[in-house]
């Protein structure tokens, strides 16, 4: 007998298009499957949709009341517990949407946070979920429970056990959300600093770093996977990875890189994950590459390129060199493939392509590093340090001299050359 996975919620989507809110909020067709996508992501099933085009929101309910009690119809005779909108919902309108409703409402930013904090697995992982969560969840406090807006008086004529120090217990939980937000946000800064050393390090050894930007679902997975054997689970779903990995990828004979995946991007990413994932993605700053993996077999790459280039730019990566792999190559059909200098078109999954990736990689990062082997004499020690510390030094054998063999920038080079052992020349 197979075993299924239990659906957690039949959900109703909601969303709204408006001439007043910006582009990349408003709900169209291919959001609201986006939307259905994430539902089934996080457990649920997605059972009916309502579209709607409206001058302007509603500033109670959003959608306006005619349309509620439509939505509320539509929930009763599918069977519905949930409404989650494409939207971005203000707290009161959330708050009057769940009343009017009599089911639980979510938004896009809500239900993305869920998703986040079923897949995060690190411990930085669910640090990073956690101070979202707060973050999203502070403003949305007053009515999500009766309890929060009783203020313990003190008079002493309330009822037994109410005399308190004269706040509301909505304070008293707005002060210790506050705490744990300042509390996580110190673990997040000592992961910071682990980054921050574990980078001074990369450099001091002079690896450079290639990191894999994409929407999520583009196929960095497979491509890490394809290239270095990571043993990432890849599965055909929105943010099913969401722990930074990374390994290390012999490019040639004369270069390694350190590969790391990040966190896939969407449309109306919240911006509290953002933030929060910043000592994830801060990764993309100090990285000599980026490589940006696109979806060639999806019919809106173009605009998921776009959501992927805005927010490298809002994460200040803008100005880093910049690969563009297409991927999914053997699934576009007829589709005319991009050419270009920093173009690769590839299948992760065939392994089409992925012999000119690594040559683009490694005309962007060679610094025309050479492998040598070098005969240095016991009184010129020192060199042996240096190179530890600016070459990449593979094997050191003590004879009448001392025999190493490292990979050499010129630089270094220029530095050793008179120990350099010359190749035999042919006959």
């Amino acid at each position: 007998m197979e075993q299924t996975e239990t659906i957690r919620n039949k959900v109703v989507l909601v969303g709204l298009a408006s001439p007043v809110l910006k582009r990349d909020e408003n709900a169209d067709e291919t959001s609201m499957e986006e939307l259905a996508a994430l539902v089934e992501t996080a457990g649920g099933e997605a059972v009916g949709t309502v579209l709607q085009n409206r001058d302007k929101p509603d500033p109670r309910c959003f959608i306006g009341e005619g349309k509620v009690a439509e939505v509320q119809l539509y929930c009763e005779n599918l069977g519905a517990d949930m409404v989650i909108f494409d939207n971005d919902l203000s707290p009161s309108q959330q708050r009057v949407l769940t009343q009017m409703l009599g089911v639980q409402v979510l938004d896009r930013c809500g239900l993305i946070l869920d998703i986040f904090a079923q897949r995060a697995k690190t411990k930085e992982g669910r640090l990073q979920v956690e101070l979202a969560q707060y973050q999203y969840l502070l403003p949305r406090l007053t009515g999500m429970w009766t309890h929060l807006e009783r203020q313990g008086g003190t008079s002493g004529k309330g009822a037994i056990g109410s005399k308190g120090p004269g706040e509301t217990q909505l304070e008293t939980d707005r002060r210790i959300i506050h705490k744990k937000i300042d509390k996580l946000r110190g673990d997040l800064e000592d992961v910071r600093r682990v980054r921050g050393t574990q980078r001074q390090m990369r450099r001091k050894n002079e690896v450079p770093v290639v990191a894999i930007v994409g929407y999520t679902n583009a196929g960095k997975s497979t491509l890490l996977n394809l290239l270095t054997d990571a043993g990432i689970p890849a599965n055909n779903r929105l943010f099913d990875t969401l722990d930074t990995t990374s390994r290390l990828l012999t490019v040639s004979d004369t270069l390694d890189v350190v590969l790391s995946d990040t966190v896939g991007f969407i449309r109306k990413l919240p911006h509290q994950l953002v933030e929060a994932f910043k000592a994830t993605l801060e990764e993309l700053e100090y990285a000599d590459l980026l490589i940006h993996v696109i979806d060639i077999s999806n019919p809106e790459w173009q605009t998921q390129q776009e959501v992927v280039d805005n927010l490298i730019t809002e994460l200040g990566a803008d100005k880093l060199p910049r690969l563009e792999v297409f991927n999914k190559c053997d699934l576009a059909g007829g589709e005319i493939m991009p050419r270009g200098e920093d173009i690769v078109c590839i299948s992760a999954k065939t392994g089409e392509g992925v012999d000119e990736l690594l040559k683009k990689i490694d005309r962007h990062l060679d610094k025309g590093a050479k492998r040598v082997t070098l005969h240095i004499p016991y009184d010129k020690g020192g060199l042996l340090d240096m190179l530890y510390r600016e070459a990449k030094v593979e094997s050191v054998n003590y004879t009448e001299t001392t025999d190493v063999v490292a990979v050499c920038t010129p630089k270094v080079l220029g530095q050793v050359q008179p120990y350099v052992e010359e190749p035999e020349k042919e006959d």
